[in-house]
């Protein structure tokens, strides 16, 4: 009897809980699971604070046939506990041959538009290729802050393309194939309509100088005024 294939999923968020992250990663982790995958899920922020940590989180990348990492985009880039991953995943698995194990990311911002995961999303497939990982694709979700820490079928009419585009990637990874376009374009579609984007921002602004009394001081320069 052959044993199920594993999945391991890597929650980069700094968050010590309840982030987009660990709810995208963990719906695809439960998809996965229905396929028949074994699942396990480690949050990088314990996982790389200690020596023993890390060991467990090189046990568990070694014993995974396809590791997930789901984290935020932080200036084009990944946040610490994640580089700090990849740093001792990479010095663990140096000089090594390419393997079967796959490997595959999910990456949100707080930006609208998902175009600005997409330096982040390419340090991933650098690092699947420089540790001898299987790259299996990227998905990049533009406006994660709607999420939120809710489950993603609390709210399924806002994210119905989300849960679509992962449902689609589990059953893809199930048949070891690519991630499907379709997927990804779903995933990289606004959340929300762009004007609406910008009006609920405005609101947020200026709620937020009001609540420090400076609502009366937007429009200031803190420059001079050279024209």
């Amino acid at each position: 009897m052959t044993r199920p294939e594993k999945a391991l999923l890597l929650i980069g968020s700094p968050k010590p809980g309840g982030s987009t992250s660990e709810a995208l990663g963990s719906y695809l982790l439960e998809k996965l699971a229905n396929e028949g995958f074994a699942a396990e899920t480690l949050h990088l922020r314990q996982a790389v604070a200690e020596a023993a940590g890390t060991a467990g989180l090189l046990a568990a990348v070694a014993g995974a046939d396809l590791v997930i990492l789901a984290c935020p985009t932080y200036v084009d880039s990944l946040p610490a506990p994640a580089v700090r991953a990849f740093e001792a995943i990479a010095a663990a698995r140096r000089n090594r041959a390419p393997q079967q194990q796959r490997f595959m990311a999910i990456v949100n911002c707080g930006f609208p538009e998902a175009v600005h995961n997409r330096v982040a999303l390419a340090i991933c497939r650098q690092f699947a290729r420089e540790t001898g990982f299987l790259w299996a694709g990227g998905l990049g979700l533009g406006g994660g802050g709607a999420v939120g820490g809710q489950t993603l079928q609390s709210r399924k009419g806002l994210l119905r393309n989300v849960i679509r585009a992962l449902e689609m990637t589990a059953t893809a990874l199930a048949g070891r194939r690519p991630l499907p376009e379709a997927a990804v374009e779903l995933m990289a579609r606004p959340l929300i309509p762009g004007w609406l984007t910008l009006r609920i921002g405005s609101w947020g602004w200026k709620r937020q100088a009001k609540r420090f009394g400076t609502l009366e001081r937007l429009q200031e320069r803190p420059w001079p005024n050279r024209e």
